[in-house]
């Protein structure tokens, strides 16, 4: 056997330019870009809310000489938010540290890691509360929709289905849905169908992505949410699946927060909180000497409020 052999002159160790972590993009997470984030200086509060109807009223009336104006005017009423703290801490042991190849930056990994929980949680908990049956009450039966011909069937029409809850959330508010979000699965359908492919087959693209789709719509934005989530306890087997199932959801979100601005939701973020961010973060690192460690720790608050049902229609389990 020729000598020295390969083992004598290498030995095994991690690269310094690469490892595998599997890190979910942050751009599949839709719960910072759907609804507009609204930063708030005290962890709860109310805020003003005004008869609908009121607004889709006249009450002029023609004007002889010498009377009054007919009257009108319109009521107040309040709601309130409060912002829940979100928590979770990484650890980093000094023996750990002390003992740390090249190509591991510990700390950096731990903030890493406690920031994409957090995100994690906050798209579980937007889920929960906006992308879910029996919540919205824009569409035309006042409830979710769930086409009579799902669209992954080769007869199905969801550019029509879609109109029509556009069509029947701007009569019942006076606002048109912009924003369509979906599951992936629901994605991997539409992006595929006949009546999509049909409306892009003369563009220089020649295939549709979700800006092209959104325009063919007349909506300003569609979101496909592709977040993951293992549902499995620590040391089971893999159990992951799609944070989104195969739901859609339209809704009118503002562009920006405001006075007098309806929003079918509003994220509220306590920015107020000590330290935190706009979003309602913070990041903390501090040491734990009975433990001869340093803990990241990160904190998030805020509420994901749905702000106004009628301003959303819900589209449940819409591909087989």
């Amino acid at each position: 056997m020729p000598q020295p052999t390969r083992s004598d002159v290498h030995v095994n160790r991690p690269l310094t330019n690469y490892s595998l972590a599997y890190l979910q993009d942050q751009s599949t997470f839709v719960s910072r870009q759907a609804f507009p984030p609204l930063p708030v200086q005290s962890k709860s509060d109310s805020y003003f809310t005004y008869d609908k109807k009121q607004w889709f009223r006249t009450d002029a009336q023609k004007r002889a000489p010498g009377t009054e104006s007919a009257g009108s005017g319109y009521t107040l009423g309040t709601d309130t938010y409060s912002c829940e703290v979100r928590a979770v801490h990484k650890d980093v042991d000094d023996q750990v540290r002390a003992n740390a190849d090249s190509a591991l930056s510990v700390d950096r990994e731990a903030t890493e890691f406690v920031t994409r929980d957090l995100m994690l949680e906050a798209e579980k908990d937007w889920a929960s509360t906006y992308f879910t049956t029996s919540t919205w009450t824009g569409s035309t039966t006042g409830g979710d929709i769930t086409p009579g011909t799902l669209w992954s069937a080769a007869n199905s029409t969801p550019f029509e289905d879609i109109r029509a809850q556009v069509r029947s959330v701007h009569k019942k508010t006076g606002f048109k849905p912009n924003l369509m979000i979906m599951g992936p699965e629901v994605w991997d359908v539409l992006a595929d169908h006949p009546d999509a492919l049909e409306r892009v087959k003369y563009t220089r693209e020649g295939a549709i992505d979700t800006s092209l789709f959104a325009r063919a719509l007349r909506l300003d934005r569609v979101l496909v949410a592709e977040a993951i989530e293992d549902t499995a306890v620590e040391g089971a087997a893999d159990s992951l699946d799609f944070v989104f199932g195969k739901n859609a959801l339209l809704a009118y979100a503002a562009p920006r927060p405001g006075l007098m601005t309806p929003s079918a939701g509003y994220t509220f973020t306590w920015s107020g909180y000590m330290g935190a961010n706009a979003s309602g973060m913070r990041m903390s690192r501090f040491r734990m000497e009975h433990l001869k460690s340093d803990r990241v720790e990160g904190e998030a608050a805020y509420d994901h409020k749905l702000v106004a049902a009628e301003l959303g229609a819900f589209f449940s389990a819409v591909v087989a």
